[in-house]
């Protein structure tokens, strides 16, 4: 019996000459994986390859696939049309790396409307902005709240914030940490919402180190997760 649900394209590898293997983390049944076949054909198929650039926000009808298969998809068509997302470069060039993020940190095949929605929201945003050099940063904070290693700042005013811990300290930690100018700059983030990012201004050198603390803290709180490839060219990007 088939579903129909919201879905966000996470990624989409080639498998053969002309099918992909499609990530989707849907609305109804969380995770979910599926065979595209003949998508890459140049003669016209079922889909669009078009349908499944990263992060893409689709409608889908899908028959539930068993437990840790690949599911067969039978419908699918965009929900939400990105204005400018894939055609502006600093917008597409965020969209790759967020897609990457989401690919490792997203696993479990159950339902996550909040973390859903999160994402559904945020991106619609994203997509009607012009100032969106700080967006990843608040992005990945926001997303931890979603993973189960939200900042905890009942002391938010310590000199130390402990990477290992995900909480704020006064004594200097033994653990990876963040203290100076980079927790200064986390600390802002952390207080300022989407609708306000314009008005936190980071030099490159100061966003690059607060991205790489950021993709540290995923990498110690999910086991297996590896910095994403993409990492350079954002960084290119909003040099």
């Amino acid at each position: 019996m088939s579903q129909v649900t919201r879905a966000i394209v996470l990624s989409a590898l080639k498998y053969g000459d002309s099918s992909l293997i499609v990530k989707l983390f849907t609305d109804a049944q969380g995770l979910q994986t599926f065979m595209v076949r003949g998508v890459l054909k140049p003669r016209k198929g079922k889909f669009k390859a078009g349908l499944f650039l990263p992060l893409t926000q689709l409608e889908i009808s899908a028959a539930a696939p068993p437990k840790g298969k690949m599911g067969y998809l039978r419908e699918a068509s965009i929900s939400y049309p990105y204005v400018s997302i894939h055609t502006d470069v600093r917008k597409s060039s965020v969209i790759m790396f967020l897609s990457e993020i989401l690919t490792q940190s997203i696993r479990e095949e159950s339902p996550n409307p909040e973390l859903f929605q999160y994402l559904e929201h945020t991106l619609q945003w994203l997509d009607h902005q012009d100032h969106v050099a700080n967006f990843h940063l608040r992005f990945l904070l926001g997303l931890t709240r979603y993973l189960g290693f939200y900042p905890d700042q009942t002391d938010a005013h310590a000199p130390y914030f402990d990477l290992q811990e995900g909480a704020f300290v006064q004594s200097q930690p033994l653990n990876p940490m963040l203290t100076g100018e980079l927790l200064e700059d986390f600390n802002e983030l952390l207080g300022t919402k989407f609708d306000a990012l314009e008005r936190v201004k980071l030099t490159q050198k100061r966003r690059r180190a607060l991205i790489k603390a950021l993709v540290l803290y995923f990498q110690i709180h999910l086991h297996g997760f590896r910095e994403p490839r993409s990492l350079d060219v954002l960084d290119e990007v909003f040099s």
